[in-house]
């Protein structure tokens, strides 16, 4: 699954690629099934905004196993994701694109599932990505799996709920 923003402007094949539950949003410890569980972590859009703003691309890559565990719904899914592109845009941080996988390996197996990399993949060919130039923030092991084997030059675990802000501050030429 995948939704684009009308606003799709050219970052020279630079991206952030996104895990979102326990990145962007509280992640309890379970699934997030609906907006009233729903809750962005502090730092996140300052952070995300800068990184817009140093010319990244700032797209998700998310499992939504629930819906295959019968959970929540894509319809869930989509209200959640349309709050967050109001709220990130909001803050001068677009999200140019949201992939999302409905499927958990209780139910099938899924190449388009993390820790496979098919979601990065299609975000890289879609949005006419340079892997060399993009990073993949994640709080599981499967998050940075997925992107490296994408090509994505690097892939930075963080604590779930951890602030993105530590990131931020990195010297933008170590970015490019």
């Amino acid at each position: 699954m995948s939704t684009t923003t009308p606003s799709d402007q050219a970052h020279s094949g630079k991206a952030i690629l996104l895990d979102r539950d326990g990145v962007i949003n509280h992640d309890p410890g379970d699934y997030t099934t609906s907006i009233e569980e729903f809750h962005i972590l502090p730092t996140a859009l300052a952070t995300m905004r800068a990184w817009h703003d140093a010319g990244f691309k700032l797209i998700l890559i998310t499992n939504q196993g629930g819906i295959a565990k019968g959970r929540y719904t894509h319809e869930a899914v989509a209200e959640i994701h349309a709050y967050l592109r109001r709220e990130a845009e909001a803050k001068g941080a677009p999200i140019a694109d949201i992939f999302y996988s409905p499927h958990h390996p209780d139910f099938g197996q899924s190449l388009s599932r993390k820790p496979g990399s098919l979601m990065v993949e299609r975000a890289i060919a879609k949005h006419k990505l340079d892997p060399e130039k993009c990073w993949m923030f994640g709080d599981k092991a499967r998050d940075i799996t997925c992107a490296l084997d994408a090509g994505v030059r690097r892939g930075i675990l963080i604590e779930p709920n951890a602030p993105l802000s530590d990131w931020k501050s990195v010297p933008l030429s170590v970015w490019a």
